[in-house]
């Protein structure tokens, strides 16, 4: 595993999620985005249709879903997300289509790192999710 990959692996040990409601930890989910897949960074334009893409598959599941915004702690980066409440198998599924890394897991208040196409690591216990969530007015505009 390369320096890049493990500083990476850090980073998204600290992860900050802005939500405009809180969400309820009674019930299990996941926060998956389509952004920047394997950690290529994309063009504003790439990620919102990949965005677009994600949001239609999250559609036909039928399950309930919320936007958000996964960030960097110093909010040095954003990725549009989606808190979907599905299990892990099929949250897994989403990820690994959507080339991602890892994604985070939310079982009764707990969040993990999971990873997806990341090998060689394994799943971190982050603790209470309510711990890395900022609730906003509104959601911080991706566009540029």
């Amino acid at each position: 595993m390369d320096n890049t990959t493990q500083d990476l692996w850090q980073c998204y040990q600290a992860p900050l999620f802005l939500l405009t409601q809180a969400l309820s930890c009674d019930f299990s989910f996941a926060v998956i985005t389509a952004h920047n897949p394997a950690s290529k960074l994309l063009s504003p334009s790439q990620n919102r249709l990949l965005d677009r893409q994600l949001l239609r598959e999250i559609e036909l599941l039928g399950s309930p879903y919320r936007a958000l915004v996964g960030a960097a702690p110093d909010l040095s980066h954003m990725e549009k997300s989606w808190a979907v409440f599905i299990d892990r198998t099929m949250a897994l599924q989403l990820g690994k289509k959507f080339n991602q890394y890892a994604i985070y897991v939310v079982e009764q208040g707990e969040v993990s790192l999971v990873p997806c196409t990341l090998a060689g690591h394994d799943e971190v216990c982050l603790g209470k999710f309510s711990d890395y969530v900022q609730l906003v007015y509104e959601l911080p505009d991706l566009s540029t």
